[in-house]
C-alpha cells in the first residue's frame, strides 16, 4: 500500500495498492519498518515542484509521494554487495516497500543509483547501515526517525551561519520557533556566545517554546514590533510572507541576512503586493553546505561532528519530546492529515508504520 498526495492540494490523499515487482539484476527490496511524519514532510510537498521532491518516488500524473525518513530491512537482494537482513536508515515514500539499485557500497551504506534519482541531491539518495551508523542507537530508532532529518538541517544551518561569521549579526530570530527544525537550530545557535537567539511563535505555543530553554527570548507573531533592534539574521522556517515582510520592516537596515529555510505556514495566503525592506531573502539549501564541508573536512569528519552534536541534542530532547504511534494505512493517513492541517502539538513526534 502507498499513500499519495494531490500535488495541487496537499490536504487531499489516497491509498494505492502496490504490486511487488520482481527485482532486476543488482536491485534490492527494502521492507519499510517505520517512518516519521513532521512539518518537514509537508515542506517537501509544498516545495515538491520547485525543489524536485516529487521526483524521488514518481507517481501517476497529478499525484505525488511525499518523502519520509525511516528504517527498512533488506528482504530480497540481487546485489552481491547487499545482504538480506541488513537494516538501513534513509529516504522513503509512505509505503510498505521500496526497490533500490544499490551502488557506491561501503562500510557505512550505499547510494540508490536508480536512474530517475540521479538529477537530485545525492544526500537524499544515501542509505545507512544501522550496524555501522554512528548516529544509530537501537533503543532510540523512534527519536532518530522523528528528529535526525530535522536536526541535520539544523546542524548544517548553524554551520552555515558560523561559516559566514554570523553575517556580522548579534541576534538570530527564528520563526516557527516551536517546530522541531527551529528547536534544533536554536539548540545549536544558543551555543554561540556571540548570538542572542529569539524565537517567533504563536500565542498558543509561547509557553512551550519559552520552557525549552534554547531561546534567550520568545516573541509572539502579533508582537513583531517588540523584536530587538540589533544587527540580526532572520531564519525563516515558517515561510509566511506577511510575517517575513513585518520582520524586514521592523529591522530594516539592521537586518544583515534573511534565510528562507522552510514553510511550516505553507498554506498561508499572503497579502497582495508585499514589499520587502532590507536584504533579499536567500533560500537555504542544506546539500550545498554539506557538499562544501565534505570538501573542507572530508566525509568522515562531517559524520563525526554531526554524530557528536546529534547525541547531545537527542539526550536533551528526552525532557520534552512525546512519541505517538500510528499503525496501518488508515491511521498513517489520518496522522498525515493531522500534520498537514497543523493540529499536532509541538511536543509530539509521530512515528508511523504501514
Amino acid at each position: 500500500m502507498i499513500i499519495e498526495v494531490d500535488r495541487d492540494d496537499l490536504h487531499r490523499t489516497r491509498q494505492v495498492e502496490a504490486v511487488s515487482a520482481p527485482l532486476a539484476h543488482r536491485d534490492a527490496r527494502l521492507s519499510i519498518a517505520g517512518f516519521a511524519l513532521t512539518a518537514n514532510n509537508v515542506t517537501y510537498g509544498a516545495f515538491g515542484d520547485a525543489m524536485q521532491y516529487w521526483n524521488f518516488f514518481p507517481a501517476e500524473a497529478g499525484w505525488g509521494r511525499v518523502p519520509v525518513w525511516g528504517f527498512a530491512d533488506v528482504t530480497e537482494s540481487r546485489s552481491d554487495e547487499i545482504e538480506v537482513g541488513r537494516r538501513v536508515y534513509g529516504y522513503f515514500p509512505m509505503a510498505n516497500e521500496l526497490i533500490v539499485t544499490p551502488g557506491r557500497v561501503h562500510a557505512h551504506g550505499f547510494t540508490d543509483l536508480a536512474e530517475h534519482r540521479q538529477p537530485m541531491a545525492s544526500a537524499y539518495n544515501r542509505y545507512l547501515f544501522t550496524d555501522t551508523d554512528s548516529l544509530y542507537a537501537a533503543g532510540r530508532e523512534e527519536q532518530q526517525m522523528v528528529l535526525v532529518p530535522l536536526f541535520f538541517t539544523s546542524f548544517v544551518l548553524d554551520d552555515y551561519i558560523g561559516d559566514n561569521h554570523c553575517f556580522g549579526a548579534s541576534t538570530a530570530i527564528i520563526s516557527s520557533a516551536s517546530s522541531k527544525t527551529s528547536i534544533g537550530t536554536a539548540f545549536m545557535l544558543h551555543q554561540r556566545p556571540e548570538l542572542r537567539v529569539v524565537g517567533l511563535t504563536s500565542s498558543r505555543n509561547r509557553d512551550f517554546v519559552a520552557k525549552l530553554g534554547c531561546y534567550h527570548d520568545v516573541v509572539t507573531y502579533d508582537a513583531v514590533a517588540d523584536l530587538p533592534e540589533t544587527e540580526t539574521i532572520y531564519v525563516d522556517v515558517a515561510g509566511d510572507l506577511d510575517l517575513r515582510a513585518a520582520v524586514h520592516r521592523r529591522l530594516a537596515s539592521r537586518l544583515e541576512h534573511s534565510l528562507v529555510v522552510g514553510a511550516t505556514h505553507w498554506d498561508h495566503e499572503a497579502a497582495a503586493d508585499i514589499e520587502l525592506v532590507g536584504p533579499a531573502p536567500a533560500f537555504f539549501f542544506a546539500p550545498n553546505q554539506i557538499t562544501k564541508r565534505v570538501t573542507d573536512w572530508g566525509q568522515a569528519e562531517v559524520d563525526r561532528r554531526v554524530s557528536e552534536a546529534w547525541h547531545a541534542f537527542s539526550a536533551w530532547t528526552d525532557g520534552w519530546l512525546e512519541l505517538e504511534h500510528s499503525s496501518g494505512p488508515d491511521a498513517v493517513e489520518a496522522t498525515y492529515h493531522e500534520v498537514v492541517d497543523g493540529r499536532s502539538e509541538p511536543r509530539v513526534g509521530h512515528v508511523c508504520a504501514m
